[in-house]
């Protein structure tokens, strides 16, 4: 049988039915853990289609699992949904138009990762049923990637224990297999508690908290001198302490994501940057109270399982794009500017597949599911779904996410997938052979959770239940 033209055919009777779940999600934008339209559209397509739907799994509301078949293998499919902060713009739009002022945006595509991976997931389960195979398809719906680390909390509840293989993907301005790793991640907050004074009377009474949020900021731009090339230290201040210059800020805080190359690099800088909070703390006379928020690992790789999903990558091709669309796509990148235009020639968008080599190095973003992919191992594609160079968490991502070339792009990414994990089902000794390469790695490098045992739940969860 010809499964690849058999998934393709499955995925593109059903188009219409994806584009439209996508689009709502688009519409919905919710942050994280905050995502419960768009969890809930994708766990009742599920549940329409014959899966056993688990919701509010590892005690988060937005998370689900999706179940149909049983035995071995167990594949995972991994979906997200979650939109990020002040990214709201009009769709299709070649200029910055913001929908609600200040308002959220899908600005890294998970309304259309989500969706792939229902797709994904609905055609396997019409292949294990056609084909009466042996095995397990599982939808996960995962919440919270952008800075929650969603994954990381349904790893420490278990949720993935028996899973034999996971399969997930991002949308891209590229198409190929994504064989590079990425940094682990650890956010944190910091509260400084000060005391307020009048500032032009008694000022020698207030402590001031901002004073002090300010110059742990300042050694912390000092510290970034002396951390490794891969590391990156980030930071928001979340509370300025009022709008009231004449009044000795009490309050004041800051939230420091930190990233490196594993968790070692990570926990190491992290020390560092407590000892700036409590100098800090020490010159102005306040307290500082330290808080974890979230975390995720850095990504290691299977070759193995990358090898069947670039072979399945090349039967299917990549996404056809008409000259309308190749036009849309020109506009958009008349809006970047020289530094963000890396590719040559005069192609708007891509239309080839990436060589395939196993580990290319390191890409400076980070992704929770680095921590599903250290239990259990783990693939990830990506399919051309924005204008080539298209810069992420940007309005421009936002405006595209809802066209013709993102839903062509989403598409495509649920026919790899599902033709990665067809093989897979098909070939069980392969999926033997990748857990044989997992578990020599964790060998050598046993996985730590990026969250302290003290986390049990997120704490924009904990606030909820």
């Amino acid at each position: 049988m010809d499964f690849a033209q058999s998934i393709s055919e499955k995925v593109e009777g059903k188009r219409q039915s994806y584009i439209h779940i996508s689009d709502e999600i688009w519409n919905y934008a919710e942050t994280k853990y905050t995502e419960h339209k768009s969890s809930e559209i994708l766990a009742s397509k599920l549940e329409e289609e014959g899966f056993k739907v688990e919701r509010s799994v590892g005690g988060i509301p937005t998370a689900f699992t999706a179940t149909f078949g049983s035995g071995f293998p167990v594949v995972a499919i991994l979906g997200e949904y979650d939109a990020l902060f002040h990214l709201s713009q009009e769709k299709s739009k070649t200029e910055w138009s913001p929908v609600v002022p200040e308002g959220n945006g899908h600005g890294c595509g998970h309304n259309l990762l989500g969706t792939a991976s229902l797709a994904a997931a609905i055609t396997i389960k019409e292949i294990l049923e056609e084909e009466t195979l042996s095995g397990t398809v599982r939808y996960y719906g995962c919440p919270a990637e952008e800075g929650g680390g969603g994954k990381g909390y349904m790893v420490k509840a278990g949720l993935f224990a028996d899973v034999d293989a996971a399969i997930t993907w991002h949308p891209s301005t590229q198409n190929g297999v994504m064989s590079f790793r990425m940094l682990a991640t650890s956010q944190h907050y910091f509260t400084f508690k000060g005391k307020s004074s009048h500032a032009g009377v008694t000022p020698h009474l207030g402590r001031s908290a901002l004073d002090a949020m300010q110059l742990m900021n300042v050694g912390a731009n000092y510290l970034r001198e002396h951390l490794i090339q891969d590391t990156r230290l980030h930071y928001a201040i979340t509370n300025t302490g009022g709008n009231s210059a004449n009044v000795v800020q009490s309050e004041a805080q800051v939230l420091y994501k930190l990233r490196g190359p594993n968790l070692t690099v990570v926990n190491d800088m992290l020390e560092r940057v407590q000892n700036i909070a409590k100098g800090a703390a020490l010159m102005t006379g306040c307290e500082v109270i330290h808080s974890f928020d979230a975390g995720s690992s850095d990504i290691t790789l299977n070759q193995t399982l990358e090898k069947v999903m670039n072979e399945s990558f090349i039967q299917l091709g990549v996404p056809i794009f008409n000259s309308k669309e190749q036009d849309f796509a020109a506009e958009i990148r008349k809006t970047f500017t020289q530094e963000e235009m890396v590719s040559k020639g005069e192609k708007s968008l891509a239309d080839t597949i990436l060589p395939y080599s196993f580990d290319v190095g390191i890409v400076h973003g980070s992704s929770d599911v680095g921590d599903v992919s250290w239990i259990v191992p783990t693939v990830q594609c990506r399919t051309a779904c924005f204008a080539l160079d298209t810069p992420f968490h940007t309005w421009q991502v936002v405006s595209q996410g809802t066209t013709s070339i993102a839903h062509k792009g989403m598409l495509h990414a649920a026919k790899v997938m599902g033709l990665t994990a067809v093989e897979l089902l098909l070939h069980p000794e392969t999926v033997i052979e990748a857990k044989e390469e997992h578990q020599k790695k964790l060998a050598k490098t046993p996985y730590i959770s990026p969250i302290p045992d003290t986390s049990a739940l997120p704490k924009e969860v904990v606030s909820i239940v």
